[in-house]
């Protein structure tokens, strides 16, 4: 009898062990899983970005619009849709402020004031309030830079009709087959991938080139 009970007392002692047991293999098991999903995206996001060693043509081309913009007094117009218009900020105070060395300012401005957007759009439309914008700031010797990951976003088409109207220049930093963006532009840069956020990811590192290489340019 005295044995039963000492039988009995260690197997509920166990138990404890045993859930805790369980419970850890569980925890190893997600964090594998989830090892592995972060790796996968990380060869994701590297498998968006090398395909720029590939677009030394078109980087190039940007980059001398971007030059002669600023060497004739012109201003770097940006704009893009989301994740895209944050780029497209990001792009402007890049430029503005500094990007790795000290230097005078970049004129460029960005077609996101809020005022500006959500007037336009509340008493017309959203389609054109970049198209508004092209239309009132940009001219010949000026830039406009489009960010798009499909290409085909309508406000950004319109955008850059308006500036192909009144012979502005444009660069565009697209995403899959470029959308119909691609062909509106003076110069494309298209990141080859399916993924918004991976391309978003390689727009990134384009900005990073560009600011370097304006950078090393012209200061």
């Amino acid at each position: 009898m005295v044995l039963f009970y000492l039988s009995q007392l260690l197997y509920k002692n166990d138990e404890p062990c045993l859930a805790t047991t369980k419970k850890s293999q569980r925890l190893s098991r997600y964090k594998v899983i989830l090892m592995r999903s972060i790796k996968e995206q990380i060869n994701d996001a590297l498998l968006a970005i090398s395909p720029l060693a590939t677009l030394e043509k078109e980087l190039s081309q940007a980059i001398e619009l971007m030059v002669k913009t600023v060497k004739t007094g012109g201003t770097i117009y940006t704009c893009g849709n989301g994740g895209s218009a944050c780029e497209a900020m990001h792009l402007t105070e890049e430029l503005v402020a500094r990007y790795s060395r000290e230097r005078p300012g970049i004129a460029s401005v960005h077609f996101h004031d809020s005022g500006t957007i959500t007037c336009w759009a509340n008493d017309y439309d959203f389609q054109s309030v970049f198209e508004r914008q092209v239309k009132t700031f940009c001219s010949e010797k000026d830039l406009l830079v489009c960010f798009s990951t499909s290409g085909n976003s309508e406000n950004v088409l319109l955008a850059l009709k308006a500036a192909k109207a009144a012979s502005v220049p444009t660069l565009s930093l697209l995403g899959r087959d470029g959308g119909k963006a691609k062909a509106l532009s003076t110069c494309a840069i298209t990141v080859p991938a399916k993924h918004t956020a991976h391309i978003q990811e390689a727009h990134l590192v384009v900005i990073h080139i560009l600011c370097e290489q304006l950078e090393n340019t012209l200061f």
